[in-house]
C-alpha cells in the first residue's frame, strides 16, 4: 500500500532504476510496509528549482501509504532516501525534499482496505 514517486532532475538509466527499487523494497519495512505492496514511479528530467536556481541533480520524493506515517520511521527513511539517491545518482541530500501522506482510504484490486 505504499507508493514512492520520485520526480528527479537529469536522466536516470534503467540499471539505477532497478537498483533504487530494490533498495527501496527492502526499505520500504521501516514504514511497516511490505515490498509486496509497492509502488515506484520515477519521472526523470524534471525541471526542479531550489532557492531561485534550476538543480542538475535534485529530487522530490512523495510517500504515500496507507494509515498514518510515523515521525520515528519516517525520519529513518528519509535518511534512507536520501543515502540511496546520493549514492546511486549522486545527488546531494540538500537538494532532496520528502514527502508523507497517510489516508485511510486507499483502493486496491476493486476494493478498499
Amino acid at each position: 500500500m505504499p507508493m514512492i514517486q520520485m520526480k528527479l532532475a537529469g536522466s536516470v538509466p534503467q540499471e539505477q532504476r532497478s537498483i533504487l527499487a530494490a533498495e527501496l523494497g527492502k526499505a520500504v519495512g521501516i514504514l511497516g510496509k511490505p515490498e509486496s505492496y509497492l509502488m515506484l514511479n520515477f519521472e526523470d528530467n524534471q525541471d526542479l528549482y531550489f532557492a531561485g536556481r534550476k538543480l542538475d541533480k535534485g529530487a522530490y520524493v512523495s510517500v504515500q501509504l496507507f494509515g498514518e506515517a510515523d515521525g520515528g520511521a519516517s525520519a529513518k527513511m528519509t535518511a534512507k532516501i536520501c543515502g540511496l539517491l546520493g549514492s546511486v545518482l549522486g545527488i546531494p541530500a540538500d537538494a532532496v525534499y520528502v514527502s508523507y501522506w497517510g489516508t485511510r482510504n486507499w483502493g486496491w484490486n476493486g476494493g478498499n482496505f
